[in-house]
């Protein structure tokens, strides 16, 4: 019996693979990975290795045995994802695993922005699958923010389109520490976490932020939806991306991102990361 985690070498799977590590036998875990170069030295300690693609759905059996829990990472090719996840909940239904956590969205079915929808339909066909499962429903990750101080750097500003909306993010660390505390314990089939951090901010805080750990001089641009994704199309951002990354912004702008019922920090047994710490780290670099 494993706990198999797909998308392994991901930003996400790794560092729940790591997490395992800490609590688990190393041959207790599979990763699910599309290249082993990229997971050569998890196989150095010990994780066992399945090379499978979600594109792919021959190379899926095997990955998975009766008794396993799964962790099911979404998939990051927006527009591809549903029949991606249904190949993985195919194959993990035909294995007769023991439970299937899947990686979500904050809200789940009430949530209205179109980013939600591949998550909503996926949901779907996991409840209809008739697996043992467990939703683990993400808010956003602070490094969506972090990851792009250079830019706000050297612009000086925080450009958004979600108004005076607020964001209850967390790091990355504490969603792949919660995916951990599901996976290594009982009692979590049928539930539906709503995760997110124990804070809500605003763009204009988060500004202040930056301009104080930095010392530099940044504001928060605010605009619209509409300018938001021509600012993006001009920066190179294909097309599509940019039209679902300003609704999401809109969507902040509706408060749909603000949530903080304290699960998160509940399965994880401790506060989530503040955005100030994520912002600390990276400046730190």
């Amino acid at each position: 019996m494993s706990i198999v985690v797909t998308g392994a070498t991901g930003h996400l799977g790794r560092l729940v693979v790591e997490g395992l590590l800490e609590k688990v036998p190393a041959d207790r875990i599979t990763a699910v990975v599309r290249d082993t170069a990229k997971a050569a030295a998890l196989a150095d300690r010990g994780v066992r290795l399945h090379v499978a693609d979600y594109n792919r759905p021959e190379t899926l059996p095997g990955a998975f045995a009766a008794g396993d829990k799964v962790l099911l990472i979404s998939g990051s090719e927006v527009g591809q994802r549903v029949p991606q996840h249904q190949a993985v909940i195919d194959a993990a239904k035909e294995a007769g695993v023991a439970l299937l956590a899947y990686t979500s969205v904050l809200g789940g079915p009430a949530a209205d922005f179109s980013l939600a929808e591949e998550h909503k339909a996926t949901e779907q066909a996991i409840t209809d699958s008739g697996l043992p499962y467990v939703l683990l429903r993400n808010g956003w990750y602070n490094e969506n923010y972090t990851e792009n101080l250079s830019t706000v750097l050297e612009h000086g500003a925080v450009v958004g389109a979600a108004g005076e909306g607020r964001v209850a993010s967390a790091a990355r660390a504490d969603y792949a520490a919660a995916a951990v505390a599901v996976l290594t314990s009982e009692g979590h089939e049928g539930k539906a976490y709503e995760l997110s951090g124990d804070t809500a901010w605003g763009f204009a805080e988060y500004a202040e932020v930056v301009a104080r750990q930095s010392g530099k001089e940044i504001v928060y641009g605010a605009v619209s939806p509409a300018e938001y994704q021509s600012i993006l199309t001009g920066a190179g951002v294909p097309e599509p991306l940019a039209v679902i990354l300003s609704d999401v912004e809109a969507a902040i702008g509706r408060g749909r991102l603000d949530a903080t019922p304290g699960e998160l920090s509940r399965l994880i047994g401790r506060p989530t990361t503040p955005i100030a710490d994520s912002v600390a780290a990276a400046l730190k670099g």
